[in-house]
């Protein structure tokens, strides 16, 4: 076994941040802007992630504006301009005023999630990133937390648990906390280039179905289509037959996308959420992102959750005078907001996915009647989140 290492130096407080994701990479950012001095450790061989695009809602923007990288996702992500809900046939069930949304909360952007990791990759410094670093043995010792991850062993003050749903970290330190649980619909993920951008995202609704729609900067397009299925069920190498079988005849353009797709491009996960836990804090660790409240995908707020998480932890850590208080300070915060956002979308998802008939026509009805502005109110409490002040600049090395 290698030699135990200090995360850093004399007088310098020290953070071991596990997962090297969006909300990882973004707590190293957060931390390392306050002084700290940080190692993220990522199992995989590279830090990186392909194949999906990404919503960033205003509230997410606003954690990248605190983080310093604010300005890099506005040049490279692309503002929607029309949005909405449609039926299988293209009739619009909801459109949502964009413009209205931007000026009461912010724009909302588009971007594919490698984007959004190099951008945060790329704002730490090089040593600060460890990869094929698996976790094998978490220990925390009074004031000290200890990670064992291949051959090596690294110290710090504060352990940070990034490593998404199936978290290595909340397996450990929280053994009593509830497993995933399937959400009832799987999904396919894929980025489409068809030679030209769409004027128009948003979903489109059946019965215990959805295909979303997002255009990107670069001309490409992100899809993804929901079904109710059984867990587990999966067609290797024959997924786009299955989404066209099931889409192909829905209306333009998910049939001319699902045709300029490729079976190389196409992923397929079961959506799994994660029970509400009773704590995202155990002595000086702290779960973040999916590892503390992975949340059905249907407000889009996963990844800016996670973002907001970040940027609150590290604004929390400056202004308390320990870590023990400042963790009790940031799960009163996270958690309830967190998990009321995790139900919510919880909801959105079961009434999309209505499988039966009167159902499902009760629900387009109910879109058809309802006023915008209820879209835009319902979201005030998701949308209007403001960062901590503590975090907005950068300080100097502790």
């Amino acid at each position: 076994m290698g030699k135990a290492e200090h995360a850093g130096g004399a007088g310098e407080r020290s953070a071991i941040v596990v997962g090297g994701g969006i909300g990882g990479l973004a707590a190293g950012v957060a931390l390392t802007r306050s002084g700290w001095q940080v190692k993220v450790l990522e199992r995989a061989a590279t830090f990186g992630e392909v194949g999906a695009g990404l919503s960033l809602w205003p509230n997410g923007v606003r954690a990248l504006d605190a983080l310093g990288a604010g300005d890099q996702v506005r040049e490279q992500a692309l503002v929607e301009t029309r949005t909405g809900i449609r039926n299988t046939s293209g009739r619009w069930l909801s459109r949502t005023d964009t413009q209205e949304l931007t000026r009461r909360f912010g724009p909302v952007a588009m971007i594919h999630r490698a984007q959004l990791l190099d951008i945060l990759r790329t704002a730490l410094p090089a040593g600060a990133l460890c990869a094929n670093a698996r976790v094998s043995r978490i220990s925390l010792r009074g004031r000290r937390v200890e990670v064992e991850h291949g051959k090596d062993v690294s110290q710090a003050d504060l352990l940070v648990a990034a490593d998404g749903i199936n978290s290595t970290v909340r397996r450990s330190l929280w053994p009593q906390a509830p497993a995933p649980r399937y959400a009832g619909y799987t999904a396919w993920r894929l980025v489409v280039d068809t030679g030209r951008r769409l004027s128009a995202g948003g979903e489109s609704w059946g019965r215990g179905e959805r295909v979303g729609i997002a255009p990107l900067a670069d001309g490409r397009t992100y899809v993804f289509c929901v079904a109710n299925t059984p867990e587990g069920q999966h067609n290797p190498g024959n997924e786009l037959a299955e989404m066209r079988r099931r889409f192909g005849r829905w209306h333009d353009p998910i049939p001319r996308l699902l045709t300029a797709a490729d079976e190389e491009a196409v992923m397929r996960h079961d959506i799994y959420a994660l029970p509400p836990l009773a704590s995202f804090v155990t002595g000086r660790a702290a779960l973040l992102g999916d590892a503390a409240h992975a949340m059905t995908p249907n407000l889009g707020q996963g990844a800016n959750q996670a973002l907001e998480d970040a940027v609150t932890l590290a604004a929390l850590l400056d202004a308390h005078p320990d870590v023990e208080s400042a963790l009790a300070a940031y799960d009163r915060d996270r958690r309830p907001r967190t998990q009321l956002i995790a139900r919510r979308s919880h909801r959105i998802g079961t009434v999309a996915q209505w499988h039966s008939a009167p159902a499902a026509a009760l629900r387009d009805l109910v879109l058809r009647l309802a006023p915008g502005s209820a879209m835009l109110n319902a979201l005030a409490p998701v949308l209007s989140w403001q960062p901590p002040a503590t975090v907005s600049r950068e300080r100097p090395t502790h």
